[in-house]
């Protein structure tokens, strides 16, 4: 009797520890992991697995082009017109799909720049992801992370150490099967136009 109840119970354990595991490899939080090991692996194919590059690439382009005035402070000597960048979306959106393959290919920016073909205005997206991140920014941790149906939304904050503050990014998650795809970083214009005004008063404090 005593041999049955430890077996009923190590079952028992063993399908709540084989749920945990799955509903753990299921979640938007192990996917964006997964992406990021793949950068780490500069395995290209494995990183769109878990990231649309064309969503996020081309709704990166739109939110570039609706905020000219923010892109005009951290893009100095760019061509930061609104009506260009939007007529130009489908050369943009190219350029930035291949700057991020060549980043994970090789762990580069300045490779990652250089291998986007040239084009009428000067706006390289792992530059700019550069100075609106920064440098030596470091990944703090799952700020919230919650699923609507087939959708989820995840912030990742991040330090800014040029600012000595914090920044969130907001993931947008679509289910594709049992994993998660981001589709979109859905505050790119509020955290563009937030770094520029900290650029701005960098600039005039002289710091």
């Amino acid at each position: 009797m005593k041999k049955l109840i430890i077996l009923l119970v190590l079952a028992a354990v063993g399908v709540g520890a084989y749920l945990y595991y799955y509903k753990v490899r299921t979640a938007p939080e192990y996917s964006l992991m997964q992406a990021y090991k793949a950068i780490d692996d500069h395995d290209p194919a494995a990183f769109e697995q878990y990231v649309d590059v064309n969503s996020v690439t081309g709704s990166l382009v739109d939110d570039v082009a609706e905020n000219g005035s923010a892109l005009g402070v951290l893009n100095p000597g760019g061509m930061a017109m609104t009506g260009a960048l939007r007529l130009l979306k489908p050369q943009l959106a190219k350029a930035a799909r291949k700057e991020v393959q060549r980043y994970i290919e090789t762990g580069s920016a300045e490779a990652a720049a250089a291998a986007a073909p040239n084009r009428l205005v000067n706006v390289s997206m792992m530059g700019l992801a550069s100075k609106v991140v920064g440098e030596n920014s470091k990944f703090q941790g799952i700020a919230y992370s919650r699923e609507e149906g087939e959708q989820a939304l995840v912030g990742l904050e991040f330090t800014q150490p040029r600012y000595d503050t914090t920044m969130v990014l907001e993931v947008q998650m679509r289910k594709r099967g049992d994993y998660w795809q981001a589709t979109e970083i859905t505050n790119t214009g509020d955290i563009l136009k937030h770094v520029a005004r900290m650029e701005k008063r960098r600039l005039v404090s002289g710091k």
